[in-house]
């Protein structure tokens, strides 16, 4: 399976890397309108790969597509691919609006390919063993998600804020940790000093019976990736920093007792319970992601990350925008 890249800056040469390195694809050609970029690719990669300026001197050749360009470049560049019957990875956020993500996903349909959006995070070992402690019912009734993930820099940008450059990772994995469900509220508030864009925002996304808080920064004295997930039964933490065993899974929780002679009354119980910090392998979580978009192209199957799950994302950060713009929808 023959996969082109589109894009060698910031993000691209990771995608490179494990396209060179997976079994199941084979790194065709990379495609960058800067020569220095190519040329950086071409001492790595040597002759065993085509350097082009112009992505469409692939396209008939190529079975696929990774696309790793801002979003005003990319749209018409995946809507030309899809529309060629180009199966095409491209990385997050898939769109600017839900109504392009479901233009592109419409595409990917009527054209009978597989269009998967690189929600990194779902792809790492320890969202998918949460997951599972969700499914057989380890966790109990999920309650809430609090949520971090800050920096300083590496880049304040100007084309997106904050949120749709950090938030979408963790809204794909509260996506994917609550099966899909559809956010019934949204606020945001945020924190424009140094451009047009929020640098720092505060999420609150809530879904039936569950409420989760996300907060975004660039503008943080220290590097900070923790989610904390409770359920009824127990609680985790994933801290993602860490360089030893990242999930703490805590057996601490509230026991409700109604064991009382007054009719009504109950009392609130806290329960301390044991620590565990399971040993979970490391693994390349872009390498998974791509080999999924090469499993799912080979096996004609769609993506888990799919235009469905960007345009459920997607659609929580353009609330959140007109929430941090006093435009609050009442419906």
């Amino acid at each position: 399976m023959k996969i082109a890249l589109i894009g060698y800056g910031y993000w691209g040469p990771n995608i490179a890397r494990n396209l060179n390195k997976t079994k199941k694809a084979e790194l065709y050609g990379i495609c960058d309108m800067d020569e220095n970029n190519l040329e950086k690719a071409r001492k790595l990669y040597g002759d065993n790969v085509r350097y082009v300026k112009d992505y469409r001197e692939l396209a008939d050749e190529a079975d696929a597509f990774c696309i790793a360009l801002r979003q005003d470049v990319s749209f018409p560049i995946a809507v030309d691919l899809l529309s060629r019957k180009k199966h095409l990875f491209m990385e997050k956020p898939l769109a600017t609006s839900v109504a392009k993500a479901g233009e592109l996903g419409e595409l990917a349909r009527k054209n009978g390919v597989v269009l998967h959006v690189d929600h990194i995070m779902i792809y790492h070992p320890i969202v998918r063993y949460i997951r599972r402690m969700i499914d057989s019912g380890e966790l109990g009734e999920l309650l809430y998600f609090d949520v971090s993930r800050m920096n300083l820099g590496p880049h304040i940008k100007n084309d997106i804020n904050a949120m749709w450059d950090l938030a979408v990772h963790d809204l794909a994995v509260l996506d994917y940790l609550c099966g899909g469900k559809e956010a019934k509220r949204v606020t945001a508030a945020g924190l424009a000093h140094y451009g047009r864009s929020e640098e720092l925002t505060y999420l609150t996304v809530e879904y039936d019976n569950i409420c989760a808080s996300v907060r975004s920064s660039w503008i943080s004295p220290i590097k900070e990736r923790r989610m904390i997930i409770a359920g009824t039964k127990k609680m985790v933490v994933f801290d993602d920093m860490r360089t030893d065993e990242k999930l703490t899974i805590c057996n601490k929780g509230v026991d409700l007792s109604t064991d009382f002679e007054e009719y009504g009354r109950y009392e609130a119980r806290i329960r301390l319970g044991d620590i565990m910090m399971p040993h979970i392998e490391t693994e390349d979580i872009l390498l998974n992601s791509i080999e999924h978009f090469a499993d799912c192209i080979r096996e004609g199957r769609e993506s888990l990350t799919d235009y469905r799950q960007a345009c459920r994302v997607i659609s929580i950060l353009e609330q959140a925008d007109r929430s941090m713009k006093g435009r609050v929808d009442k419906a």
